[in-house]
């Protein structure tokens, strides 16, 4: 990988790291929002009196995707992150508002794909390299 491909993978890891784990944590918390008002009205229906315990869970995840991110399961954990970031974003748009937020959402899912495909690129680099190195070295 050159130096600028592994500079944005890095980036990008570290920021979807310290986002889904500062947002995750914070769903136990409340220091940066209240996230129960961002549930659309048809999750708050169907989870009934339980949907400040799904904001629980939906912490739980994101801390456990930010720890795939910077882990080596960086591409799942990248997939799975774009996969939540629509999720929210469809959410966000089903509550009639917080469309910017739902805009920024769906930009965040792209990058989070982009980095998905960004380590599938490293490791098809770093695997194709290893094979061709012990060739030379025989």
């Amino acid at each position: 990988m050159s130096d600028k491909m592994t500079t944005a993978w890095w980036s990008l890891r570290i920021a979807f790291f310290l986002g889904f784990l500062l947002a995750g944590l914070d769903k136990f918390f409340h220091r940066l929002a209240n996230w129960d008002q961002y549930l659309s009205p048809m999750a708050q229906r169907a989870m009934g009196s339980h949907s400040h315990q799904f904001m629980w869970a939906a912490g739980a995840l994101e801390v456990i995707i930010a720890l795939l991110v910077i882990t080596s399961w960086t591409r799942p954990g990248a997939y799975l992150a774009s996969l939540w970031l629509l999720l929210n974003a469809i959410n966000l748009v089903a509550t009639g508002q917080y469309f910017d937020i739902a805009l920024r959402d769906i930009g965040l899912c792209l990058a989070a794909f982009g980095l998905a495909k960004l380590t599938e690129a490293f490791d098809a680099e770093v695997l194709h390299v290893v094979p061709m190195e012990i060739r030379r070295a025989a």
